[in-house]
């Protein structure tokens, strides 16, 4: 378990995390989701204590990261694919990990293995590309077997088929009860991946809760339904107690009916229906919602003044 509390950190006037706190438990994926600025990346270098907080704390299974004799069979990180040694084979920068904790030098084959690179363990990482900085990342936080995993934007550079890959791993790995906590912009990815979000915005806490709760408080969801017999269908629905909003193609949108009850109400009526489906907000949409007012940085659209 991580457990965060009351974490801030200032970069002189500026506060990048402010009192932060929550906890992220084992056996699920969790999402780290933020804007950009939003002090995700602050945070989880103040995890691995690659910067020191203002304030607060946190514990690696109730442990500071600095009281890890061995940190890498506690806790296994991907922040930055490109921190390897480029000048090394992919083995060797495995091997000096290893050895450093005191991790069987069998675990090296086995890790590179998984992530797909036993090919090219000779090979020296400054040739590889994005993606394959990524794997070599990825089996380097895996190299200690820890319980707890973090990854920072972990999809960034792969092809389909390497994110399909991650998502299982991560997805795997969470049912044998260990801590996953990911971080990614990918918001179509993290939908499919996480179980629990973490939401910031400016450095403080904006949500803590599953991920169907989340995109339920702060999304809508409706029924959008279809009928050549439209104005019939319009005073069927009004009878009815239900508000329609005109949409595109005809159609209309129902907040609070099921697409059961629209159905049926329209079978009783005679009604033909063309389409009746329901229409479920996205969870880029949820966190487009929830962190509007917490942006920093905000685009124009085009045509619009410089």
């Amino acid at each position: 378990m991580i457990e965060v509390e009351g974490l801030t950190k200032h970069f002189g006037r500026k506060v990048a995390v402010d009192h932060l706190s929550f906890q992220v438990r084992p056996g699920v994926v969790t999402g780290f989701l933020g804007p950009n600025g939003a002090g995700k990346s602050t945070t989880m270098r103040m995890m691995l204590d690659l910067d020191n907080p203002t304030g607060g704390s946190v514990r690696i299974d109730g442990r500071h990261y600095r009281e890890l004799a061995e940190p890498l069979k506690h806790i296994g990180a991907l922040l930055e694919a490109r921190s390897v040694h480029g000048g090394r084979s992919a083995a060797n920068n495995l091997r000096c990990l290893a050895q450093s904790n005191r991790i069987p030098e069998s675990r090296i084959a086995e890790v590179l293995d998984v992530v797909g690179l036993t090919a090219v363990a000779r090979r020296k990482p400054k040739g590889f590309s994005l993606g394959m900085g990524q794997r070599l990342g990825i089996a380097a936080a895996l190299l200690g077997d820890p319980k707890i995993l973090m990854f920072d934007e972990p999809v960034n550079g792969l092809d389909p088929e390497g994110i399909h890959w991650i998502r299982n791993l991560m997805k795997a790995l969470a049912h044998e009860g260990r801590t996953i906590f990911v971080s990614s912009h990918l918001m179509s990815e993290m939908a499919l991946t996480a179980d629990h979000l973490i939401v910031i915005g400016q450095g403080r806490l904006l949500a803590n809760t599953s991920m169907a709760d989340f995109i339920h408080a702060n999304s809508r969801s409706y029924a959008r339904v279809r009928s050549p017999q439209r104005e019939e269908l319009k005073d069927m629905l009004h009878g009815a107690g239900f508000r329609a909003l005109d949409a595109g193609g005809g159609g209309l949108e129902i907040d609070g009916a099921t697409t059961e009850e629209l159905g049926e109400l329209a079978a009783r009526h005679g009604i033909v229906l063309h389409e009746l489906s329901d229409r479920r907000a996205s969870l880029e949409e949820a966190f487009m919602r929830m962190t509007a007012e917490s942006v920093e940085y905000h685009s124009r659209g085009a045509g619009e003044g410089a």
